[in-house]
């Protein structure tokens, strides 16, 4: 009973950090990466579809990105979609090949990147917590049903508490890596 909190509780947190990590994958820095892209949908065949389904997504150079369409008619639909998107780019298209040019990031958007940076590792630590309570409450329950002792709790909720430092801890890790990321020029 103690083990299987603890390990739904383990999965739980670590699948919070996996989603921090995606979504910290997704905040530009000044080098290219194909997962700058990916949450880009567009109207594809009548469907709303990741640019990734629609295009293959290449690095050209250290600050280009080259959108290839498997559909040479979806060139003008990928080109606005990147256009319209929250990233603030401009792409360039030669043919069906679409290049997609990063500016260099400026202090104030950097300083902008690092608050939504440090936003994202907070909400992170809040659905942590949050699955520290689900675990703690879960383990109350069990102990007012007398299927466990105190003791039986009091170790439950501390090994929680170890899960919990644990993955804070690394939440902590990744943000700190993406600002100093952030923060290169």
């Amino acid at each position: 009973m103690l083990n299987e909190i603890r390990k739904d509780a383990d999965t739980r947190m670590q699948k919070s950090v996996a989603a921090l990590k995606n979504e910290l994958s997704k905040i530009r820095t000044g080098r290219a990466h194909p997962s700058l892209l990916e949450h880009i949908t567009l109207e594809y065949y009548g469907t709303e579809v990741p640019l990734n389904q629609a295009a293959n997504i290449n690095i050209e150079d250290a600050r280009t990105l080259s959108v290839v369409p498997f559909d040479k008619s979806m060139v003008q639909k990928i080109e606005k979609a990147i256009m319209t998107s929250d990233l603030g780019l401009n792409p360039a298209t030669s043919g069906a090949n679409i290049r997609v040019p990063l500016p260099a990031l400026n202090e104030e958007r950097r300083a902008e990147l690092a608050k939504v940076v440090h936003s994202e590792g907070e909400n992170a630590k809040i659905a942590i917590r949050n699955i520290r309570r689900d675990a703690n409450h879960q383990l109350k329950e069990y102990e007012k049903e007398k299927e466990l002792t105190e003791d039986d709790l009091r170790r439950g909720e501390s090994q929680v508490q170890e899960l919990t430092d644990k993955y804070v801890a690394q939440v902590d890790e990744a943000v700190a890596a993406k600002e100093r990321e952030l923060m290169e020029i």
